[in-house]
């Protein structure tokens, strides 16, 4: 991970811009869950930690500009970049950071650089649909679940399959693997703003909901509620919740068994994605994998 930390500042240092340099210092480094799948499938390719340089900054100005459509103050429990230095500061960095990883992305072959840029369009599409989403209760699972895919898993899939074209494996197993992975993380997520505290989170937990977002286990739980509960639940969306609010919400969960529904559903596509990469025996697939599903809720 040093390493690709070090190609990223290479790639910045070479704008020849230390305005831009010093504001690059202060973008969060994420978990790189995108660089390490990468590097474990494409093990003997000379240009995989460049790709997972590049794939890093394309996600680090994703979650830029999210902050800024968020009015995200905080990211992870720690000041967010457009809350220090400002949307407009946010945005333009965001920009660099994909204007410089396109640029180096064009010097991969064509396949392995349409596969990402395709990526990234859906990706911004999909924050687009999380938008949308976001102004009514929204109770289709399919308009929720196309949502994620793009917004999150899209990406994912696109660094397992490109990183499968540098070793020359087959990318349609890979991308598979990687959009399954990708559906189960955000559902993960989505659950865990549910069951973890503020002091984990980094934010108040059943945030999702106030920020108008309706994730798998609110569907969920709807789709089981008598509509007198129906009815009380659309109005407390978007609403800052009080103690008794929250635990009504947290309550019928349980009753419902919508968090282990949606723990269930991210275990399964786990279990695919592991199937579609098996008889390559790649060390580290099923790790990160477990890791990513196998929390605390």
């Amino acid at each position: 991970m040093e390493q690709i930390s070090e190609v990223m500042s290479s790639f910045i240092a070479s704008l020849n811009d230390n305005k831009i340099v010093r504001l690059y210092e202060n973008v969060p480094q994420g978990k790189r869950l995108r660089a390490k799948l990468i590097l474990k499938i494409a093990k003997t390719s000379p240009d995989a930690v460049k790709l997972a340089a590049i794939v890093e900054m394309i996600h680090a100005a994703s979650l830029l500009h999210d902050d800024v459509i968020d009015d995200a103050n905080t990211r992870r429990g720690k000041e967010s970049f457009n809350a220090k230095f400002g949307s407009k500061s946010a945005i333009m960095m965001g920009d660099i950071l994909y204007s410089v990883a396109f640029s180096r992305l064009a010097e991969f072959p064509k396949d392995v650089a349409a596969c990402l840029s395709n990526a990234v369009a859906l990706l911004s599409a999909g924050e687009l649909s999380d938008v949308e989403l976001s102004k009514r209760f929204n109770t289709d699972r399919s308009r929720y679940l196309n949502m994620i895919y793009r917004k999150t898993a899209s990406l994912i899939e696109a660094c397992a399959a490109s990183a499968a074209m540098l070793e020359g494996y087959n990318s349609d197993d890979f991308a598979l693997y990687g959009k399954n992975l990708g559906l189960a993380f955000q559902i993960i997520d989505d659950i865990l703003d549910i069951t973890s505290s503020e002091k984990i989170l980094g934010k108040p937990a059943l945030h999702d909901f106030k920020e108008g977002k309706v994730t798998l286990p609110y569907l969920y739980m709807y789709k089981k509620c008598d509509e007198k509960d129906k009815e009380y639940m659309t109005t407390l969306y978007k609403k800052s919740l009080n103690s008794y609010e929250s635990a009504w919400i947290k309550e019928k969960m349980k009753e419902f068994g919508a968090i282990e529904r949606s723990v269930k559903e991210a275990k399964k596509l786990g279990y695919e994605a592991l199937k579609a990469v098996e008889k390559y025996e790649i060390d580290g697939l099923r790790e990160i994998i477990t890791q990513m599903i196998e929390r605390d809720f």
